[in-house]
């Protein structure tokens, strides 16, 4: 399978770079909007405006991975969305009253420490309840229009397995319900991926990540549904989100509190919960 240039670099530094994406883009957003404020508010005193601006800002990156659960638990995609587009709608109201409720918690706490005094709505608490919650959906939906798009460009880079089907007419060339190969679509094209190169498979939301050679193919499907499909001599659960392929385990390292660690060819370390861990030591005749 090709791949793409740069990308194998990428995926060492995904998450410090996801990270940084998303702390530049909100203190950006953070200091023009203290800039805009403090135009439209000339009379107020020059550490307002950026007072206001930043207690939203610094919310919001609270929330952040409130919303990226919510979004990978339920996922907007094209056989999707209409099931969980109502659902993120509904989230959209406690992730506005908490944001709204933090930011004038600290705005309160920074005009008392500058010796002066806030008050939160005024009068018309009620209209600006309510532009506050419509400046917060909007927030809110551009998050999950990001997420979304973000996991569609990780999707072509990076590529989506699916199970091998039942041919239209004549036998299936391998069998289908344990198949050896998986079908694996990446920039425009399928690939097929031999199912004992799978090093391990992780639970995530709707999908279960195949990990082979350092790259996540996501496949649709449950962990228990995946599980018929898998040779029971190569592969065996480890926990509840993990299946490891033990021609690829190297060490399992026994914990106090009863579960272990694993040690995987290479370098990285899977949970093993106790409820599977005698399971595994016995495949390796060794029982607790």
């Amino acid at each position: 399978m090709g791949t793409t240039p740069g990308f194998d670099i990428y995926q060492r530094w995904r998450r410090p770079f996801e990270v940084a994406v998303w702390l530049v883009f909100f203190a950006i957003n953070g200091v023009f909007n203290s800039i805009n404020s403090g135009i439209d508010h000339a009379g107020a005193a020059a550490w307002e405006p950026w007072l206001w601006e930043w207690s939203s800002v610094v919310m919001l990156l609270a929330l952040l991975p409130g919303v990226i659960a919510l979004e990978r638990r339920w996922p907007i995609r094209f056989d999707t969305w209409r099931r969980n587009l109502p659902l993120h709608l509904l989230f959209s109201v406690p992730f506005s009253l908490i944001h709204v409720g933090g930011m004038h918690v600290l705005r309160k706490l920074g005009y008392t420490l500058a010796g002066a005094h806030y008050d939160a709505f005024g009068a018309s608490w009620w209209m600006n309840a309510g532009y506050e919650y419509l400046k917060d959906v909007r927030t809110y939906f551009v998050i999950v229009g990001a997420l979304v798009l973000y996991r569609l460009w990780l999707l072509r880079q990076q590529g989506e397995a699916r199970l091998l089907a039942a041919p239209d007419e004549g036998a299936p060339v391998e069998p289908v319900e344990r198949p050896e190969r998986f079908l694996v679509r990446k920039l425009g094209k399928e690939f097929l991926l031999n199912a004992n190169e799978i090093e391990w498979l992780q639970a995530s939301g709707n999908y279960v990540n195949l990990r082979v050679r350092g790259r996540d193919y996501p496949l649709r499907a449950t962990m228990a549904g995946i599980e018929e499909r898998l040779d029971p001599a190569r592969f065996v659960r480890v926990h509840r989100g993990y299946f490891a392929n033990l021609d690829y385990l190297v060490e399992i390292e026994p914990l106090e509190t009863g579960d272990a660690r694993l040690q995987m060819r290479d370098g990285t370390r899977l949970p093993c919960s106790r409820r599977y861990r005698a399971a595994l030591r016995e495949r390796f005749g060794q029982p607790d």
